[in-house]
C-alpha cells in the first residue's frame, strides 16, 4: 500500500471493554451524533452503542498510540452467517483528534491480515456513505470495489436521502 504516510508508534490490540470503552464512547458519540457517516442513531445511548461493538459475533480492535490512548476502532463480523461467514464485514471510526494520521489505513490493513488468518475469503463493507468521499477513496486506495450503489439508502443529517455504497475486496484467491 502506498500514497499514504504510515502513522508511527501505533499498535492495534483486541479491545478490552472495561479498559477501552470509555474512550471509544468519548468520540463515537460524536461520530453518531454528525448523522453523516455512520448508520447509528444519532442519539444513541451509550449502552446501546456498547452492545453493537462488543457483541459477540463481532472481534473488536483498537489503535493505540504510545500513551494507551485509543485513536480508533474497529469490528470485524461474518457478512452473513451461516452460509455466507467466509465474507467478513467490518465498520471503522477514527477519533476526529486523529483523523488525517493514517490510522484508518493502519486499521484497514490490519482487519484485513486478521480476517485472513481467521479463514475469511472476501471483505465486504455493507453502506459505505457516497457522500463520505474520503472515505470511499481511502477503500478504493486499499483495494476495494464499488459493487453496488442503493439509491437514498442512507439518512444524511444534512442533506436528506443520500446513496450509499456496497464495496468488496476478495482477501484470497479462488
Amino acid at each position: 500500500m502506498t500514497g499514504y504516510m504510515k502513522p508511527k508508534n501505533i499498535q492495534i490490540i483486541p479491545a478490552d471493554p472495561d479498559q477501552h470503552w470509555s474512550q471509544i464512547w468519548a468520540f463515537m458519540q460524536s461520530v453518531f451524533a454528525a448523522g453523516n457517516s455512520y448508520p447509528n442513531a444519532m442519539d444513541s445511548s451509550e449502552d446501546d452503542a456498547k452492545a453493537y461493538w462488543f457483541n459477540p459475533s463481532k472481534t473488536t480492535h483498537v489503535a493505540i498510540d504510545e500513551a494507551g490512548d485509543v485513536l480508533g476502532v474497529y469490528y470485524l463480523r461474518p457478512n452473513q452467517p451461516p452460509l455466507g461467514a467466509h465474507i467478513c464485514n467490518c465498520g471503522y471510526v477514527v477519533a476526529p483528534a486523529a483523523r488525517g494520521q493514517g490510522v484508518a489505513s493502519l486499521m484497514c490493513e490490519h482487519s484485513q491480515s486478521y480476517a485472513i488468518k481467521n479463514g475469511y475469503r472476501g471483505m465486504q463493507y455493507n453502506l459505505v456513505v457516497s457522500t463520505n468521499e474520503t472515505a470511499v477513496r481511502l477503500w478504493q486506495r486499499h483495494g476495494f470495489d464499488i459493487i453496488g450503489t442503493v439509491p437514498g439508502a442512507f439518512h444524511h443529517k444534512d442533506l436528506g436521502y443520500v446513496d450509499a455504497h456496497i464495496m468488496f475486496k476478495q482477501l484470497v484467491e479462488e
